[in-house]
């Protein structure tokens, strides 16, 4: 008798394979650039968002149930080890789920997906959350 096995996360398919999650990546990073309560978690990451852009792509491909493209890659997520240096409080949170709802609502159509990725996000979004201090405001690049 085989071992149950656990269904696919049927998401990836559901959204459109590989091109709609790279362009959710792109809205998402669009709206990191233009949305004033993301300039904290901008300030984050590096002016140039290319890498950044292609591992979250091979992250969410696979965290939707797409092909593999992460963890062979980078191995396990283990995003909260991965997001300890950073100062990530419910505002920050709430800036990076504002960015994502926007990605999703600018690219994912069906509104029962949308749902359903929008409260996953959240909940990854929760577990990031490491601090209750605001995340000190970016140094001045000329100082």
């Amino acid at each position: 008798m085989d071992a149950p096995t656990t269904p696919p996360n049927p998401h990836y398919d559901r959204f459109g394979g590989q091109d709609a999650v790279q362009r959710l990546v792109d809205a998402f990073y669009r709206a990191m650039d233009e949305l004033p309560q993301a300039r904290t978690i901008r300030a984050m990451h590096e002016v140039d968002l290319g890498p950044t852009r292609q591992l979250l792509t091979r992250y969410l491909s696979e965290w939707m149930g797409g092909p593999g493209l992460y963890t062979p890659e980078r191995g396990a997520p283990r995003l909260r080890r991965r997001h300890m240096p950073f100062a990530i409080d419910a505002a920050a949170r709430d800036a990076w789920m504002a960015c994502m709802r926007q990605a999703l609502a600018e690219t994912c159509t069906d509104a029962g997906l949308r749902s359903e990725l929008e409260a996953a996000f959240r909940r990854v979004a929760e577990a990031l959350v490491n601090t209750q201090a605001a995340p000190a405001p970016p140094a001045a690049l000329n100082d």
